[in-house]
């Protein structure tokens, strides 16, 4: 299996701001004024403190919720609900997987909602299970299951499909320390077999900069605090020194953001209902 030019050029987020409730409200804003770009084949993992929006903009990029203002598009395409070239793998897993299909039915159920011939989709569910290591499980259940081999099942079910974006939500944050390497090695390796763009939700900065060709830091109160690339060779360690510096150069952000968190105080945000409107923001809608 190799790698095909991404449909997509371009997954963008531009001047996002996210509310629930009604808009112009009291609620809180979860998301503020969020631009970013997620070229097609990169890598981009989001970080930031508990209540960052890093889920709601997961979910945004996936089409599960809308922007209460601002606009999130493939290339200039506006996103407006889920698609077929965009798959979520969830932190879930036990609730992701239907307990009573085997592994490769897992993996063979969207691609039977598509409709396609019972012969195509055996045969691509059986290529993209061998593809995470499962050739052997694949008539298993998934009680039978370990949670690693359980996250390589929806990982495999989500290539089936052939997305050319996969959003994942700490999907590794569940299992033990060894099997969370080896999927991180294993995502990194078929990320550079497939050519997928991939954005990944962590609370693990050390995990971000392992897999990731930038991270984004979210900010205490759903307010962006920067896009930095790592420009750290694969395969990263972190006892590389540039590792290390730019480890403690986000670190340092983090902190202050997780402090900012703690006090409820966000620079420059006086009041916690303020939006676009308010500050005369003229963004996209």
């Amino acid at each position: 299996m190799t790698a095909s030019a991404p449909p997509w050029r371009n997954l963008r987020v531009a001047h996002v701001w996210k509310q629930f409730g009604l808009a112009g409200g009291r609620a809180p804003w979860i998301l503020r004024d969020i631009t970013l770009s997620f070229p097609a084949g990169s890598f981009t993992c989001i970080v930031g403190p508990s209540g960052s929006g890093k889920t709601t903009l997961l979910n945004l990029l996936a089409g599960f919720e809308t922007p209460t203002h601002g606009l999130i598009a493939l290339d200039d395409a506006p996103i407006t609900g889920a698609g077929r070239e965009r798959a979520m793998i969830f932190q879930d897993v036990a609730n992701a997987l239907f307990p009573w299909l085997s592994a490769l039915e897992n993996v063979e159920f969207g691609l039977r909602v598509q409709r396609l011939p019972r012969d195509v989709c055996r045969e691509r569910a059986i290529a993209h299970l061998a593809l995470v290591g499962l050739d052997r499980d694949r008539d298993k259940f998934p009680y039978q299951l370990s949670g690693g081999m359980k996250q390589r099942v929806q990982i495999a079910r989500a290539l089936a499909n052939d997305p050319a974006i996969l959003l994942m939500d700490e999907p590794f944050a569940a299992l033990d320390a060894i099997t969370r390497r080896d999927l991180q090695e294993e995502l990194v390796r078929l990320w550079a077999k497939t050519g997928k763009t991939i954005v990944f939700i962590t609370h693990d900065l050390i995990e971000a900069l392992l897999l990731g060709t930038s991270v984004v830091v979210l900010g205490a109160r759903g307010a962006m605090r920067g896009q930095f690339p790592v420009d750290v060779p694969m395969p990263r360690s972190p006892s590389h020194g540039d590792f290390m510096r730019l480890y403690d150069q986000l670190q340092g952000v983090l902190e202050e953001e997780v402090q900012r968190a703690k006090r409820g105080v966000e620079v420059g945000q006086a009041n916690d209902s303020e939006g676009p409107e308010r500050k005369g923001d003229d963004h996209e809608r």
